[in-house]
């Protein structure tokens, strides 16, 4: 016998179960989203960072397994800041007459056998001690007429020259060129003898043209 074809609107025809249905009812069929195994991978990568940030916070190299930290010797070698008081200054000394030679054979050749050779001169002072930079162009910035403080003259030779050999000057000759450069400006006498203590007594010509950056956020200073 041919049954007649049921139609989805028959309530006996077979539809299948809907997902919810199924899951209401408890049936396996159409698996759960696997809700556990996320969670679970989760929870391991986060461990896993939590563990690669402490050891990176205890041993910076441990990040890229290469390098080790410095030792108290190797950060005393870099550790060379003056600041402009005469803090940092090291134990030593020197004179112009003393500089004189060292100045010759270390620093002549680029900045000319009076301070005044190239684009970046050593050597010179303003009529007056003016101070015309701001106002006019053309006027050439020398450690005579525009640096504020003499320790900075020692504090960028012992760290940068001469330029091929860069720190290799002893603390003694670095107070000798500091004093010869500074008599070659007209500001210590030939026989002043630099160290920790007269350089940072030392006042440049140009030291009340600048003023402390103490602004609280806006365009006025204090």
């Amino acid at each position: 016998m041919v049954h007649p074809r049921k139609h989805r609107s028959d309530p006996d025809f077979p539809t299948p179960m809907s997902t919810r249905a199924k899951f209401a009812s408890g049936n396996q069929d159409l698996n759960p989203f696997p809700w556990s195994f996320l969670l679970s991978a989760v929870l391991f990568f986060a461990t896993a960072t939590a563990v690669a940030q402490t050891s990176e916070a205890t041993d910076p190299s441990a990040s890229f397994g290469i390098g080790r930290p410095a030792t108290a010797a190797e950060i005393a070698r870099w550790n060379l800041d003056v600041m402009p008081n005469g803090t940092g200054l090291p134990e030593g000394q020197g004179t112009a007459a003393q500089g004189a030679s060292l100045y010759a054979t270390q620093c002549a050749n680029c900045h000319g056998e009076d301070g005044q050779k190239g684009r970046d001169w050593l050597v010179g002072r303003q009529p007056d001690d003016s101070f015309p930079f701001g106002a006019e162009f053309g006027h050439r910035r020398t450690v005579g007429n525009y640096w504020p403080f003499a320790t900075t003259l020692f504090d960028y030779i012992r760290r940068a020259m001469p330029p091929n050999a860069a720190g290799s000057l002893g603390d003694d000759q670095v107070y000798a060129l500091t004093a010869y450069l500074l008599h070659l400006n007209e500001i210590v006498d030939a026989d002043t003898v630099m160290n920790a203590e007269s350089l940072a007594q030392v006042r440049m010509p140009a030291r009340d043209r600048f003023v402390p950056d103490n602004r609280r956020g806006g365009a006025e200073v204090r």
